[in-house]
């Protein structure tokens, strides 16, 4: 990846259309948050809800709160993300999902970042014909059952792709 704010990261396109694409990045914890302290700061009580690290989302609106999570708990915006082959996650941005969480009445599985990534129109598919980007196939246990620090090497190993063989540099044949 020529953009080092990117370099061995992990991002789940959440959408991707005629207007652009938005994504999160899952494989960076953002150093000094914590779940209790966003709750806290939103005036939610955290009731026994562990505590967990808050993921990098990107490098955009870096102060806005994303979960991907579960299927079984749906709000008004929540949006299904989709992998190659059928649903991954939903994506919600709303306080609902954190009280939701906070109440224990939340999904059963979730992750939430602070920020995303985002591209215009056109902008993600040029980075891939530059060799930017690796499309790898969504899998809700690299998302929800694997750390954050090691969801880079289980996608590629999930892709059937050893991490330790690949190049840093592209060629032509």
């Amino acid at each position: 990846m020529f953009d080092e704010r990117f370099a061995r990261s992990v991002n789940v396109m959440c959408v991707h259309d005629e207007n652009g694409a938005l994504a999160i990045n899952v494989g960076e914890v953002r150093e000094g948050v914590r779940f209790h302290a966003i709750l806290e700061d939103l005036g939610i009580d955290p009731g026994d809800t562990p505590d967990c690290a808050i993921l990098n989302g990107g490098p955009v609106e870096q102060g806005r709160g994303f979960v991907l999570h579960s299927l079984d708990w749906g709000g008004g915006d929540s949006i299904e993300v989709q992998a190659q082959d059928g649903p991954l996650c939903a994506l919600s941005a709303s306080l609902d999902v954190l009280r939701a969480i906070a109440a224990g009445k939340g999904p059963k599985h979730w992750v939430m970042a602070l920020g995303y990534a985002g591209w215009a129109p056109g902008q993600l598919e040029e980075e891939m014909r530059h060799h930017g980007w690796y499309a790898a196939q969504g899998r809700p246990q690299v998302l929800f059952d694997t750390p954050p620090a090691e969801r880079w090497k289980a996608a590629w190993k999930a892709e059937g792709i050893d991490p330790a063989l690949l190049a840093s540099q592209t060629g032509r044949a």
